[in-house]
């Protein structure tokens, strides 16, 4: 007999399997396999960067909701990678979307790239920055006017610069 416990665990190792296979399918292009201005090795950004950074950054790693000072920054400013420092998000795209980490309705043009992301048995788009690769975090298509997006952007992987 089929159990309702039984038929779920079917159905998440179906969706499992399924995107496993699209992404091998895909060619599973991630900002892993792509070319930035900014490279150092491994050990070089460890050095550079907080153990914290460092996990987000560099190993696509999610900080804690609700920890990023930022998530309350009101200042006129900028919000910059902090593994090169390019600019990416005005404090005027910036919003309170409620979710625990810094939010945006839009990023500084040309200067964020989006790939897919497969983890977690969905298909999602990571943003990271176009210069160093660097893992910002995701967009979803529930944000405010006038775009209806939401970067929602890991603090720990960005730095304010006041205006």
């Amino acid at each position: 007999m089929l159990t309702r416990r039984a038929l779920g665990t079917v159905a998440v190792l179906g969706v499992a399997v399924t995107a496993v296979a699209v992404r091998l399918m895909s060619g599973g292009a991630t900002a892993a396999t792509e070319t930035f201005a900014v490279t150092h090795t491994k050990e070089e950004w460890r050095k550079l960067l907080t153990p914290e950074q460092f996990a987000v950054l560099r190993e696509e790693d999610t900080e804690r909701p609700f920890t990023s000072p930022l998530n309350h920054e009101k200042r006129t400013g900028t919000f910059t990678c902090a593994g090169c420092d390019l600019p990416l998000f005005s404090s005027a795209t910036k919003f309170d979307s409620g979710t625990g980490w810094p939010s945006f309705y839009a990023p500084i043009e040309g200067a964020i790239r989006k790939s897919s992301d497969y983890t977690f048995g969905m298909v999602r788009d990571e943003v990271h920055c176009r210069r160093c690769g660097g893992h910002q975090g995701h967009v979803f298509n529930d944000g405010p006017p006038p775009t209806g997006l939401r970067y929602c952007i890991n603090g720990v992987s960005l730095k304010f610069v006041p205006a």
